[in-house]
């Protein structure tokens, strides 16, 4: 990398001051304990938007308003719009923000109130691919310029700014051993790893993507970016398609063993844990670094995991909390065929164990005169057995079926 990509950063980081003190950067004792390690969190949660795309929209909007421009657009449906938002209000310009119609109020709100009249959102389509072409058509039309989330010179360079932060904040004398970051687009990443390379040239940076999103992967498998075929946005702060081509340049020398992907149901359980534990608020993607410590030989070692963001809708704890215990294996969904007469129900609760809960019961059919199907979900509060369950229902004769990870039963019926 250049020294005046460095530089540039360099500068970058100087002038977020005006808007921004550095974001914390924690020894959590927690997780260094429990992973016998000297583990430090960077807080990017608690940033002004409560994520990092601050620091790329900052640094892009700065130079761009020196250059005389004073209207930008955007598309996106979260971290970014608030980002760009924000810095249209410190700058004192104008921004035009697409959202898609589907986003939550929530996150609308907050754009909003981030951008007060420096910010115009306007509402169109359903799925992001129509909102980010309704961008830049208005972009052709009205001559502003586009604010890319990732792929763009500068926002890289603002989000390296990241990096600085944390050689700066460590203790005298300390430098990491690893560094994990986590990648959507591919900005933070493509910011940080040329500054630690710097200033850090021995740690190991290791990256994670969430499984149904793992777009660097692919692309450093394949030699170059490729489009996923299909993708699940649940972890929607990394869930990207295709990595950026710039910020796949500053990556391509990475190995694909280098890249964690980190299963969606484990990073809820990581965001419980994390609320339940540390009283610690992330959205799923600003709980990847601190998920990929289960995959990492950590023990011994100073690790930095970044924190990327914490801006969770409170509306999606419910599902957050189900696909964790799914996979702690406290969760199980069956399909049952009961026998329709007095005391086959009671018979079958006599087969649940000592800690079983049921926590969804409801018929969903009589397919034949004497049976009817059964959903019923079973909640383990203490050590779950299962495997157990299940025999006790073979030796009773009863007629079952696991839809526990069948993705298709289970959207059509819980």
């Amino acid at each position: 990398m250049t020294s005046a990509f460095l530089e540039g950063v360099a500068e970058a980081a100087s002038a977020l001051r005006d808007l921004m003190e550095p974001t914390p950067l924690q020894r959590n004792v927690y997780l260094s304990d429990r992973y016998q390690a000297d583990i430090w969190l960077k807080r990017e949660d608690l940033a002004p938007v409560r994520s990092f795309k601050l620091r790329g929209a900052l640094n892009a909007m700065r130079k761009a308003v020196a250059a005389g421009e004073r209207r930008f657009v955007c598309a996106s449906a979260g971290n970014h719009a608030q980002g760009m938002a924000y810095a249209c209000r410190h700058f004192g310009v104008e921004g035009v923000i697409f959202m898609p119609v589907t986003t939550p109020q929530q996150k609308i709100g907050k754009t909003r109130q981030f951008g007060g009249s420096n910010a115009e959102i306007r509402l169109v389509g359903d799925y992001f691919d129509t909102c980010l072409a309704a961008a830049k058509e208005f972009c052709r039309e009205e001559g502003a310029r586009f604010l890319s989330p990732f792929d763009d010179p500068d926002v890289i360079e603002g989000q390296g700014t990241c990096a600085v932060e944390i050689l700066d904040q460590l203790p005298e004398g300390v430098l990491p051993d690893i560094v994990v970051v986590p990648v959507g687009g591919g900005g933070l990443a493509g910011g940080m790893v040329p500054v630690l390379a710097a200033g850090a040239p021995d740690a190991s940076v290791r990256l994670v993507e969430p499984a149904g999103a793992p777009s660097l992967h692919r692309a450093l498998e394949s030699g170059g970016p490729v489009t996923l075929p299909k993708m699940d946005n649940f972890v929607d702060g990394a869930a990207v398609g295709r990595t950026g081509d710039l910020n796949f340049a500053l990556l391509k020398d990475r190995r694909p063993d280098e890249v964690v992907i980190a299963p969606e149901d484990r990073i809820c359980a990581t965001m419980v844990e994390m609320l339940n534990v540390e009283g610690v608020v992330l959205e799923p993607a600003g709980a990847l670094a601190i998920d990929a410590l289960r995959d990492l030989d950590v023990a011994g070692k100073t690790v930095v995991a970044v924190i990327s963001g914490g801006n969770f809708d409170f509306e999606r704890l419910p599902e957050v909390k189900e696909r964790a215990l799914r996979w702690e294996g406290r969760k199980k969904y069956f399909i049952l065929r009961l026998p329709q007469r007095p005391g086959a129900l009671r018979d079958f609760l006599g087969l649940l164990g000592e800690g079983d809960d049921i926590t969804r019961f409801e018929y969903l059919k009589k397919s034949a005169r004497n049976f009817g199907s059964v959903l019923i979900g079973i909640e383990a509060l203490k050590e779950p057995d299962f495997p157990g369950l299940c025999a006790r229902m073979d030796a009773a004769g009863l007629t079952y079926q696991d839809i526990t990870d069948d993705p298709v039963i289970m959207n059509l019926v819980v």
